[in-house]
């Protein structure tokens, strides 16, 4: 079976220690999850909760929190008890037609999750440094890199970057709520619960999307498997307990942090009469002007560190997603590329159509849509911990059971009621067909498919084969005749590395083969005038050719030449096509990473166009 993020699977060690040692072995998956909790986007939606509302929405705080802890506690048992994550497991439930759109949406939800940390990392620049918001959205590509390498530090180093992100967040608020000094009467009264309607539901959804991230669910499934445990009763009962109270303690600081943000926004705008702070640029100002210089560039730092920290989980999420459901594995920085420049691109278009201050109203709607994708990865998740086939004694309890349906149905409920009045206020707009057209058709399969995914797994269905690699099956070798090759091709550059290359060919073919020997002229005058061209390095290189055809024929070997002009890849790809050659034996440059990056991998390119087998040298 493949693991989940493969590279850092059991690479944490926990046996052995004792006491706190064992305690902080289990320590940092959850923290890993939790800068999610705090990130631009849930910036934006406190602050628009508080200086709307007050404290009336903190509570759905405490509410959103809560569901959090049960739903990233189910995804730890997930991880811990099979071993899988959770887009995995969906794929060994759910059949490939369904897998693709809830990777589809999956993906989405990690864009716009990407969406809130180049905004919110945009204006934390902006407000620190001044840098326009535009070349602050450009800066945040650089990102990638910072990825690369905490993943080739290991997992422990990438943890420790991370914690140290949140502990700058968390102590910038804290210094924040000494400097606002908030009423405590009013903080409690605003737990108790309250209707929501209209504006309050949109910003309660958000908060709700921003707090209980799908993401989150499918990366803390896996990150539990850093962890190598002895793979027990015990040993899993163990790793439950310890990874129970990295949750609690992770995703408490994270409460801390956004009822911070949202209490300092309702003591700091709304009682002060600024009703409208849903801008993290506005709540900035406002604070300048109120508490002096600190407060807004202790703003800022958190900002930055929030934004920076959660990009770097968003982006392990996305590789997980990829590889779970529709077993696609790329290079960890293409992925993180292509992630981000889909998150761009919402981010250029608004500022260059609607003006920067559109940016506070995006990064709540992202945060919407997050909540919109939520049931279907908790749904799933709640069918997969309950199975008793599977989970065994881990299965869940009855009353958590309950309890996890209960947030389902919140979860869902609140998002049909949202998508319902937006839709019926747009019904009573003017130009409206295109709703009828694009919007309903795609908002009814959507709910078709959360209902499949609700029901699907309540009836029998032939037992699916778990395929948990993203390759194929070993297959039975049967008895294994000789192989004979008749024209083999060798590219050579005349460089050391020809000998070991033409060495190879030689006991490949023996002395019954045809040997062709390859060798592409990439001069200016060659690209330009092809076989035409009579330039001094074509002829030296036809030459160099006729050198090794002789020593060849020589020692017995039946051998020609063969010159091709241009781009070296598409013309040793058309010599092989041309001369009908059976085999390729082609010289390895043995470039590090930065240089094939830059000069590009003639090996590669060569094979991807090439039906026939390729023995690649290295000297």
């Amino acid at each position: 079976m493949n693991e989940s993020l493969g590279e850092v699977h059991s690479s944490v060690i926990t046996a052995g220690k004792k006491g706190w040692r064992k305690l902080l072995s289990f320590l940092g998956p959850a923290y890993l999850v939790s800068v999610g909790y705090m990130d631009p986007g849930n910036w934006a939606t406190d602050l628009a909760g508080g200086s709307q509302f007050g404290y009336q929405l903190i509570w759905v705080l405490l509410m959103s929190n809560l569901i959090a802890l049960l739903l990233q506690s189910l995804s730890v048992r997930l991880g811990v008890v099979q071993g899988l994550d959770l887009a995995q497991a969906s794929r060994n439930a759910y059949p490939k037609w369904a897998n693709f759109p809830l990777f589809i949406l999956a993906q989405i939800a990690i864009i716009a999750c990407d969406l809130a940390e180049i905004i919110g990392m945009a204006i934390g620049l902006n407000l620190l440094f001044g840098l326009p918001m535009i070349w602050g959205v450009s800066i945040t590509i650089l990102d990638t890199v910072l990825l690369l390498f905490l993943l080739n530090k290991g997992m422990q180093v990438m943890e420790s970057f991370i914690l140290s992100m949140v502990f700058i967040v968390g102590l910038s608020f804290l210094v924040e709520m000494f400097i606002i000094e908030p009423e405590m009467k009013d903080v409690i009264g605003g737990l108790e619960p309250s209707m929501l309607s209209g504006d309050a539901l949109y910003i309660a959804i958000g908060i709700l999307g921003a707090t209980v991230m799908p993401h989150n669910l499918y990366l803390h499934s896996s990150l539990v498997q850093t962890r190598k445990i002895e793979r027990t009763s015990k040993g899993i009962k163990e790793s439950l307990k310890y990874n129970l109270i990295d949750t609690s303690i992770a995703l408490n600081l994270a409460f801390f942090v956004n009822a911070s943000i949202l209490i300092l926004a309702a003591t700091a705008f709304h009682k002060n009469g600024y009703f409208e702070v849903a801008e993290i640029q506005d709540a900035h100002k406002l604070l300048d002007n109120i508490f002096g210089s600190l407060a807004p560039a202790l703003f800022a730092i958190a900002l930055i560190a929030a934004g920076q920290s959660s990009t770097v989980t968003g982006t392990l999420a996305g590789q997980i997603i990829m590889e779970g459901h529709i077993k696609l594995r790329i290079q960890p920085w293409l992925r993180r590329l292509l992630t981000r420049l889909l998150a761009i691109i919402p981010a250029f278009f608004t500022i260059l159509y609607f003006g920067e201050g559109a940016l506070g109203e995006l990064l709540i709607l992202s945060q919407v849509v997050l909540s919109l994708q939520l049931g279907f990865a908790v749904i799933p998740l709640i069918h997969f911990t309950s199975d008793k086939k599977k989970m065994g004694e881990f299965a869940i309890k009855p009353w958590v059971k309950v309890l996890a349906w209960l947030s389902a149905i919140i979860i869902v409920s609140l998002n049909i009621k949202l998508v319902y009045e937006e839709i019926y206020a747009w019904m009573h707009t003017n130009n409206n067909w295109w709703l009828y057209i694009f919007i309903v058709p795609l908002v009814l399969a959507v709910i078709a498919l959360l209902f499949y995914v609700s029901f699907h797994p309540f009836f029998k269905t032939p037992a699916m084969i778990p395929s948990n690699v993203p390759h194929g099956k070993a297959l039975e070798i049967p008895s294994v005749e000789n192989v004979s090759y008749t024209a083999i091709g060798i590219p050579v550059d005349f460089s050391k590395n020809d000998k070991a290359t033409i060495e190879h060919a030689l006991m490949q073919g023996g002395k019954n083969a045809n040997y062709f020997l390859i060798h592409i002229v990439e001069t200016a005058g060659a690209r330009y005038h092809g076989d035409t061209v009579m330039d001094f390095e074509t002829k030296s290189d036809t030459d160099n050719l006729d050198i090794y055809r002789l020593n060849l024929e020589k020692l017995g070997y039946n051998a020609q030449i063969r010159v091709g002009y241009g781009n070296v890849a598409p013309a040793i790809v058309k010599l092989t096509i041309d001369n009908q050659l059976d085999l390729l034996v082609m010289g390895a440059h043995g470039h590090q990473t930065m240089k094939d990056m830059i000069f590009g991998t003639t090996v590669n390119a060569v094979r991807h166009r090439i039906k026939i087998p390729i023995l690649i040298v290295r000297e």
